[in-house]
């Protein structure tokens, strides 16, 4: 049996190469270590393996977000193992908050994956898809990772922003045919996952592997600055959704949110700028053969 490593130098502010020697001691077999983004022809890679070979990959959720979006994990008869890397390591959290110091299986968390369709354009998501002041704190972070080496500190970026810069927006949210429509929307992710942005719990009750798969939407909506500011810690656990006055979740396999002027979005915490609409189409029901 050989064990693949792939890492993503770019995970963990630009350390996760540091945990490789740690890493190859907690595996079986041989170790072959590559780097991810170098891969060149994913096919090809994954053809070349044998049936008991593992997959193991070192890094977050970009990581796994880049692998899930290059391999057809649906059709992938490899094992896939983690070992968390990143900066925020949402998804592990998610799924092993217990284990999060070891090599965990993936596998079964990588079939009937949600999509978002965004300008034409089709992705896969592990955790969640933001938009709206969390989209604008990933823009912010990225301008800030292109000019220091220095770790970010997404949380003062968003409570400057819903403080100074971020405005919210009107939005339009379609659940399965239904239309909701709202006023002064600060954030409105859909999630296939719990957790997302470091730590935040936006849908405590989605579950990623739930029967139907379907997916949430969480709207937080209709609030002045210092109610936004005094509700959204509570976010990080999960707690926000005892203000129904500004806090909607949605369940659904289609989900379309459409904002009233260009925002930044992101996935599993790749930005995407410039963005007025999303498209969420759920993973196939686990009862569909």
């Amino acid at each position: 049996m050989k064990n693949h490593v792939l890492y993503n130098p770019l995970a963990g502010h630009g350390k996760s190469k540091d945990y490789l020697e740690t890493l190859s001691s907690k595996l079986n077999g041989e170790v072959i270590i590559q780097n991810i983004t170098e891969i060149s022809d994913y096919e090809a890679f994954v053809a070349s393996l044998a049936e008991e070979d593992v997959i193991t990959l070192c890094g977050g959720d970009g990581t796994i977000n880049r692998f899930i979006n290059s391999v057809d994990t649906d059709n992938l008869k490899n094992s896939v193992y983690c070992y968390g890397a990143g900066s925020g390591n949402d998804f592990l959290y998610d799924i092993a908050k217990d284990e999060m110091d070891g090599v965990i299986e993936i596998s079964k968390y990588l079939k009937n994956l949600p999509t978002v369709e965004i300008d034409g354009k089709v992705y896969k998501f592990i955790n969640g898809i933001g938009f709206g002041i969390d989209g604008y704190c990933c823009e912010v972070g990225d301008q800030k990772k292109a000019k220091s080496d220095k770790p970010v500190n997404y949380t003062m970026i968003a409570i400057s922003g819903l403080l100074f810069h971020f405005k919210p927006r009107n939005a339009t949210v379609i659940v399965d045919g239904k239309e909701y429509t709202y006023k002064k929307v600060w954030i409105a992710p859909t999630m296939n996952g719990r957790c997302y942005g470091g730590g935040m719990v936006p849908t405590p009750n989605q579950d990623r592997l739930n029967s139907e798969r379907t997916v949430s939407s969480m709207v937080f909506h209709g609030t002045n600055k210092l109610k936004t500011l005094m509700i959204f810690p509570s976010i990080f656990k999960g707690e926000h959704i005892k203000h129904t006055e500004a806090i909607d979740i949605h369940e659904g396999k289609e989900i379309t949110v459409k904002f009233d002027r260009p925002t930044p979005l992101q996935i599993d915490g790749e930005t995407v700028l410039g963005v007025t609409e999303y498209k969420v189409h759920a993973g196939v029901s686990a009862n569909v053969k």
